[in-house]
Protein backbone atom coordinates (compact mmCIF):
# COMPACT_ATOMS: atom_id res chain seq x y z
CA UNK A 1 0.00 0.00 0.00
CA UNK A 2 1.22 3.50 -0.84
CA UNK A 3 1.71 5.58 2.34
CA UNK A 4 0.46 9.33 2.18
CA UNK A 5 2.92 11.85 1.97
CA UNK A 6 2.39 14.81 4.48
CA UNK A 7 3.82 18.07 3.14
CA UNK A 8 5.39 20.40 6.22
CA UNK A 9 7.08 23.67 5.15
CA UNK A 10 8.34 24.07 8.53
CA UNK A 11 9.72 20.74 8.84
CA UNK A 12 11.71 21.57 5.58
CA UNK A 13 12.96 24.94 7.05
CA UNK A 14 13.89 23.34 10.20
CA UNK A 15 16.01 21.20 8.57
CA UNK A 16 17.82 23.85 6.35
CA UNK A 17 18.13 26.22 9.81
CA UNK A 18 21.74 26.88 11.19
CA UNK A 19 22.00 24.50 14.41
CA UNK A 20 23.36 27.68 16.25
CA UNK A 21 27.16 28.02 16.53
CA UNK A 22 28.69 24.59 16.85
CA UNK A 23 32.34 26.19 17.16
CA UNK A 24 33.79 25.12 13.64
CA UNK A 25 35.42 27.50 11.44
CA UNK A 26 36.31 27.82 8.36
CA UNK A 27 39.31 26.37 8.77
CA UNK A 28 37.96 23.66 10.66
CA UNK A 29 34.92 23.16 7.52
CA UNK A 30 37.83 22.86 5.10
CA UNK A 31 39.80 20.06 6.90
CA UNK A 32 36.89 17.98 7.16
CA UNK A 33 36.28 18.88 3.17
CA UNK A 34 39.76 17.79 2.64
CA UNK A 35 39.23 14.48 5.00
CA UNK A 36 35.94 13.76 3.05
CA UNK A 37 38.01 14.01 -0.16
CA UNK A 38 41.06 12.34 0.57
CA UNK A 39 39.41 9.42 1.41
CA UNK A 40 36.88 9.38 -1.40
CA UNK A 41 40.04 9.25 -3.28
CA UNK A 42 41.48 6.72 -1.60
CA UNK A 43 38.51 3.97 -1.61
CA UNK A 44 38.84 5.31 -5.36
CA UNK A 45 41.98 3.99 -5.55
CA UNK A 46 41.35 0.43 -3.44
CA UNK A 47 38.64 -0.11 -5.97
CA UNK A 48 40.98 0.23 -8.80
CA UNK A 49 43.68 -2.05 -6.99
CA UNK A 50 41.19 -4.73 -6.38
CA UNK A 51 40.39 -4.53 -10.15
CA UNK A 52 43.47 -4.92 -11.34
CA UNK A 53 43.69 -8.16 -8.66
CA UNK A 54 40.88 -9.76 -10.40
CA UNK A 55 41.59 -9.14 -13.85
CA UNK A 56 45.45 -10.62 -12.95
CA UNK A 57 43.65 -13.75 -11.59
CA UNK A 58 41.24 -14.20 -14.45
CA UNK A 59 44.62 -13.58 -17.04
CA UNK A 60 46.11 -16.32 -14.81
CA UNK A 61 42.83 -18.53 -15.33
CA UNK A 62 42.36 -18.82 -11.17
CA UNK A 63 39.03 -16.55 -11.45
CA UNK A 64 35.88 -18.56 -12.67
CA UNK A 65 32.93 -16.12 -12.27
CA UNK A 66 33.31 -13.27 -15.04
CA UNK A 67 30.61 -11.45 -13.30
CA UNK A 68 33.04 -10.54 -10.55
CA UNK A 69 35.37 -8.86 -12.53
CA UNK A 70 32.70 -7.09 -14.87
CA UNK A 71 31.21 -5.87 -11.44
CA UNK A 72 33.93 -4.68 -9.68
CA UNK A 73 35.59 -2.78 -12.80
CA UNK A 74 31.97 -1.09 -13.98
CA UNK A 75 31.86 0.05 -9.87
CA UNK A 76 35.38 1.26 -10.35
CA UNK A 77 34.53 3.51 -13.85
CA UNK A 78 31.58 5.08 -12.07
CA UNK A 79 33.46 5.95 -9.28
CA UNK A 80 36.11 7.64 -11.52
CA UNK A 81 33.63 9.16 -12.66
CA UNK A 82 32.08 10.49 -10.34
CA UNK A 83 35.38 11.56 -8.95
CA UNK A 84 36.04 13.76 -12.22
CA UNK A 85 32.18 15.63 -12.13
CA UNK A 86 33.07 16.62 -8.39
CA UNK A 87 36.18 17.85 -9.49
CA UNK A 88 34.69 19.97 -12.19
CA UNK A 89 31.80 21.31 -10.40
CA UNK A 90 34.57 22.62 -7.78
CA UNK A 91 36.40 24.01 -10.41
CA UNK A 92 33.59 25.65 -11.95
CA UNK A 93 32.43 26.91 -8.38
CA UNK A 94 35.77 28.49 -7.62
CA UNK A 95 35.71 30.13 -11.06
CA UNK A 96 32.68 31.37 -10.41
CA UNK A 97 33.37 32.65 -6.96
CA UNK A 98 36.86 34.10 -8.72
CA UNK A 99 34.37 36.01 -11.24
CA UNK A 100 32.68 37.83 -8.28
CA UNK A 101 33.24 41.63 -7.80
CA UNK A 102 33.17 43.13 -4.70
Amino acid sequence: MIDKISYSPMNVLSSVQPKGNSGEGAADLSKKFGDFLNNAITNLNVQQQQVDQLNTSFIKGELSDVHQLTIASEKASLGLELTVQVRNKVLDAYQEMMRMQL
